[in-house]
């Protein structure tokens, strides 16, 4: 299955969220209270199950960008990966992130195509998940170390602001095309 040529592969190294906000979004990684990411993930929810619910949640605004759908199936991906990686770094010693092409899953998954109703179930199952799992780091697990493949290494805590940025700016991408 070939990759859409008229989306280009985000290849860029997301990692300086955490030193600056983000000039399109507005995040500020800084204002994060990773004690309420939590809260924060299932409100994300809420506001991609309101997005997957218009009328033009298909239509892509323009040539190079996802749909609300393809935007909240990436959404709901990202949550269970990044829990899936939350559960490494509390569980493991300093883990290796397997490699992830977000671009490969889109197309593979057939994002375009899945059920809006059924994407916004998965979206709020995969976000109460992490949620949870963010709730329940112990104060002495925030330090605790992971890593990618091309050497970002995070602590749990800096892993949460870097995770959160993700939803925030999709939501973002979704309400600059509506």
């Amino acid at each position: 299955m070939a990759i859409d040529p008229t989306i280009v592969p985000d290849d860029k190294d997301w990692t300086w969220v955490l030193d600056r906000p983000c000039p399109e979004c507005a995040f500020d990684a800084s204002d994060v209270d990773v004690l309420a990411l939590g809260d924060s993930v299932r409100d994300l929810a809420t506001a991609f199950a309101e997005r997957l619910a218009g009328p033009s949640v298909r239509v892509r605004p323009t040539a190079g960008h996802w749909s609300a759908l393809e935007y909240a199936c990436h959404v709901r991906d990202v949550f269970v990966l990044f829990d899936e990686r939350l559960h490494l770094m509390l569980e493991d010693d300093n883990p290796l992130f397997a490699n992830w092409d977000q671009d490969v899953t889109a197309v593979e998954q057939r994002y375009a195509e899945q059920d809006p109703t059924r994407v916004g179930d998965e979206l709020s199952v995969a976000a109460h998940a992490i949620a949870r799992s963010f709730d329940a780091v112990e104060p002495d697990q925030w330090a605790r170390l992971g890593r990618r493949s091309d050497g970002a290494q995070f602590t749990v805590d800096s892993f949460a602001r870097y995770f959160l940025h993700d939803p925030v700016h999709h939501l973002w991408d979704i309400d600059q095309a509506g």
